[in-house]
């Protein structure tokens, strides 16, 4: 459990170490990115779909800058963010074979909930000439937000903005946007749970939106038991 209790003082001595020249978009996703890096352990939790009430079980590992997300309902399935490569690298585990997610697949929803590949890939959080739009609050906390732009046509995102919690540096919300620029799916921590004095996931919304009425047309939430230390 040592790295995942050092997460919060290397995120804050990063951010300290910073304070006295100018942020850069770039500056705030590199520190978002080493949020994930570092953190080592695991976690059962679930997938529930709001309106139906379906559940896919999951566990999540974390370890050697590797987010491992194992499906346990058949058909089984293991989907690996290599977070060694630049950018990241996704990878899918299915009975017949295994191999990198093609980009064709970003788009599919995993498990059929409101949650696709290109949301596990975190491939935004690598896209070029990254945006600083502002300050915010999320949840009563202060937040930088950044806008990154996709340099291709491939997968479902065009526009994605991200909010960061300037204490920890992680991800606090994010919404993304089409080609029209309309909102189509919105992602938000709701709650989060204290671990020998650092802080975890405990549930994540997300919300497939509709761009032509901006209706929320779906919803799935994540929520995440207390880790495991490893």
């Amino acid at each position: 459990m040592k790295r995942l209790l050092l997460l919060p003082l290397l995120i804050a001595g990063l951010l300290r170490a910073e304070e006295a020249r100018p942020r850069t978009a770039e500056e705030i996703l590199r520190i978002v990115r080493l949020s994930y890096a570092l953190q080592n352990h695991k976690m059962d939790g679930q997938l529930r779909d709001d309106a139906t009430g379906r559940v896919e079980p999951l566990t999540l590992t974390m370890e050697d800058q590797v987010m491992r997300f194992l499906f346990k309902n058949p058909p089984k399935e293991i989907v690996h963010l290599d977070l060694n490569t630049t950018p990241a690298t996704l990878y899918q585990v299915r009975e017949g074979g295994s191999g990198e997610v093609p980009k064709e697949q970003l788009d599919d929803r995993v498990r059929g909930m409101d949650f696709n590949y290109e949301d596990l890939s975190l491939r935004f959080l690598y896209w070029p000439r990254p945006q600083l739009m502002g300050e915010t609050r999320v949840s009563g906390q202060k937040c930088w937000i950044v806008r990154v732009t996709n340099p291709g046509r491939d997968g479902p995102y065009y526009v994605v903005d991200i909010y960061v919690h300037q204490g920890s540096g992680g991800a606090a919300k994010m919404e993304a946007y089409d080609r029209n620029s309309k909102v189509i799916k919105k992602y938000q921590v709701t709650k989060v749970q204290k671990v020998d004095n650092a802080t975890v996931l405990k549930e994540l919304r997300i919300e497939s939106v509709n761009p032509l009425n901006g209706q929320v047309k779906g919803r799935t939430y994540m929520t995440m038991e207390n880790p495991e230390k490893k």
